[in-house]
């Protein structure tokens, strides 16, 4: 295992990572985490969100969009999610 505690947010799928990140913010607005507890867990939050926020961008640069052309063929482009 790495000395790095965040190191398992990289191998996360993005629903698991967003499920943990949830657990986190219930966590953190209860209140009833001791200060050291929170900064911790807070900034486990902060990795999980940079790391969903990646995968988030990953997948829009995989979306395409599908047209119909005039001749009534189907492709697909790039959305420009720009």
């Amino acid at each position: 295992m790495s000395d790095t505690p965040n190191a398992d947010i990289a191998e996360m799928s993005f629903e698991h990572a967003l499920a943990e990140l949830e657990r986190i913010v219930q966590q953190l607005e209860s209140g009833e985490v001791e200060l050291e507890r929170s900064i911790a867990i807070y900034e486990r939050g902060a990795a999980l969100r940079a790391h969903c926020d990646s995968k988030l961008k990953d997948a829009e640069l995989k979306v395409e969009k599908i047209v119909r052309g005039e001749d009534g063929s189907v492709t697909t482009e790039p959305a420009g999610l720009d």
